[in-house]
């Protein structure tokens, strides 16, 4: 007597890896979009944190708004002064080049038009119209769709085509404004 053989045909194994395909055909779009938004996000919330230590410094110093995101950041073992605030962490201070992307973003910032007339003591001339901060996706696309500006007024904008519009006179370009 012959034993009946057990086992998977090869139609019932391409059957269910035809069904494994759709299914990550499906769902691989779904998590990319996800990984764009989540990177898109942690742009609004770096800009957000840029914007509250512009302030701070402001606020602190006197010497009007900052001209460049390492004069908030820290250079690591140097005192806190007006050259070196620690209100960033490194991480954002040096998302400025390629290497360096936060989150599929890099930063930049913009200084004022008008410097401070009294400079305090060992601090560089700050600006007292304001300042201006860019994120832009590395790769539009895929790290992230949208670039974003503030200005000192905090309100923070957007442009959809991903590319950053130039400032005007310390004051972002963009006309859509995030959550409108």
């Amino acid at each position: 007597m012959r034993c009946k053989e057990k086992g998977f045909s090869l139609i019932e194994l391409l059957i269910v890896v035809a069904i494994i395909l759709i299914i990550a055909a499906i769902a691989i779009p779904n998590l990319l979009r996800s990984r764009m938004a989540a990177n898109e996000a942690s742009a609004v919330g770096s800009v957000r944190t840029i914007n509250t230590a512009a302030i701070s410094f402001n606020s602190s110093y006197s010497d009007g708004f900052p001209s460049t995101l390492a004069q908030i950041g820290t250079t690591g073992t140097a005192a806190v002064s007006c050259a070196n605030a620690e209100y960033l962490d490194p991480v954002l201070t040096l998302a400025t080049v390629a290497a360096n992307a936060k989150s599929g973003y890099f930063f930049t910032m913009g200084a004022g038009q008008v410097k401070v007339g009294v400079v305090p003591a060992g601090c560089a001339a700050g600006y007292v119209d304001g300042y201006t901060i860019i994120a832009t996706p590395s790769t539009v696309g895929t790290t992230g769709q949208r670039a974003f500006c503030s200005d000192a007024t905090g309100v923070i904008r957007y442009n959809a085509t991903g590319t950053a519009s130039a400032p005007a006179n310390s004051l972002c370009t963009d006309t859509t404004i995030l959550g409108q």
